[in-house]
């Protein structure tokens, strides 16, 4: 009597089993990035309970944007700096000056105020040359050399405000930061062209999201099941999508939105689609071996710090168009928030690791934050105190991985 093998059938619990392993893997494959994401999602749903609502009210999300915009300009370049093993105390001071220069340029001296952003940058640019020069070139730690630049921006916005406040800025400046894009397409109470530009912006995404997966699954990389990726594609198309209705109902797409999404894309495809981005990290993961590669080192340096000298500088137009004017201390603790938010947003302490989405969203986790605690009228002190915190917490989370990772091998 013959017996005849039949393959054992596949129970629901070994599903549920490869499911779970499968959000386990997504989740353990790159903790910093899985952390960030976790911890963002709490911290709304946090203060959406303290504060009655109050924080995901359309109003109160565009103020977050409109407030915090020119720190999470300076955390894109801040994020560069960090991963190729550097830091900048000076950018506060660079954005104050370049402000500065801007003010004294279109409010004294009454050019038109195209002439004030290009002054901005252009400020913001040669300072980051001469930092860079000192780093690259001479050879000085950037902590030295920003620290110094902290002092020597400082002093020269003072002297160039004569130690006075000037504005207003012309409203084609201030539109800048406060402007908004309303109205382009109609809409019965709600702006279509916030709402299209949004959709766009999902689309994209979920495109980009196809192509790597099918990128990754012709190498034969781990990727997440179908239905979890449909459904993390979902859950994000829902969450921006819903972000666009709250801003559709209220004012619209600000301009603000619209730069720092162009930032975000270039900056995004300059560290991981170019060959400076590549030098960055080789730089900042291992220098050494970087330098033995070929990498030209003392130029690579160079252009992160005069990137950086340029963002402040766009920071610089966008600061002072939302202040409408520049003041001599503008620009204070700006370079702490941005160090701060590339740290949580997963870059490393040692450099070689980090991301601009990363530090994208360390800068909301701060801005949120301080936005709630606002909300529900704690002190400066206090909320300086828990922005310490979070970022004592991020670091130690990163020494606690790298500890691990070691102990592993």
């Amino acid at each position: 009597m013959s017996t005849t093998a039949t393959a054992p059938k596949k129970s629901s619990e070994d599903g549920a089993d490869s499911i779970g392993a499968t959000i386990r893997a997504a989740l353990t494959s790159n903790i910093r990035q899985s952390g960030i994401f976790i911890a963002f999602v709490a911290i709304i749903v946090l203060f959406t309970i303290l504060t009655d609502g109050k924080l995901l009210m359309g109003q109160n999300v565009t103020n977050i944007i409109l407030q915090y915009s020119y720190i999470l300009v300076l955390a894109i370049g801040m994020v560069i700096v960090i991963i190729g093993g550097h830091i900048d105390l000076s950018v506060g001071s660079v954005v104050a000056f370049s402000g500065a220069v801007s003010a004294v340029i279109v409010i004294k001296g009454g050019q038109p105020w195209w002439v004030g952003v290009i002054a901005a940058i252009g400020v913001g640019i040669l300072a980051g040359a001469w930092q860079g020069f000192w780093v690259a070139f001479v050879g000085i730690p950037a902590f030295i050399t920003t620290l110094a630049g902290m002092l020597i921006f400082r002093g020269a916005t003072y002297l160039t405000l004569d130690n006075i406040s000037l504005s207003p800025f012309p409203s084609e400046y201030a539109s800048i930061a406060m402007g908004f894009q309303n109205g382009l397409l109609g809409g019965n109470g709600y702006d279509v062209f916030t709402l299209v530009v949004f959709g766009l912006a999902v689309a994209a995404y979920i495109f980009s999201q196809f192509r790597q997966r099918a990128a990754a699954a012709r190498y034969h990389q781990h990727v997440a099941a179908m239905p979890l990726f449909i459904v993390k594609l979902v859950a994000v198309a829902a969450v921006v999508m819903w972000i666009a209705w709250l801003m559709a109902n209220n004012r619209g797409l600000p301009n603000v939105l619209i730069i720092l999404t162009i930032l975000v894309i270039i900056y995004t495809l300059v560290t991981t689609r170019t060959v400076f981005g590549r030098n960055v990290y080789a730089i900042g993961g291992n220098l050494t071996a970087a330098t033995l590669s070929g990498v030209k080192v003392k130029w690579v340096n160079f252009g992160i710090m005069l990137n950086m000298g340029f963002l402040a500088g766009v920071a610089g137009v966008i600061f002072g168009a939302r202040s409408n004017g520049a003041q001599p201390a503008a620009g204070n603790m700006f370079e702490l928030d941005a160090i701060a938010a590339s740290f949580i947003g997963g870059a490393a302490v040692t450099g070689g690791v980090g991301k601009v989405t990363g530090a994208i969203i360390g800068g909301l986790i701060m801005a949120t934050m301080t936005n709630g605690m606002q909300l529900l009228g704690y002190d400066q002190s206090l909320q300086n105190i828990v922005k310490g915190l979070v970022l004592l917490l991020a670091v130690a989370f990163d020494v606690y991985n790298k500890r691990r990772a070691g102990a592993s091998r």
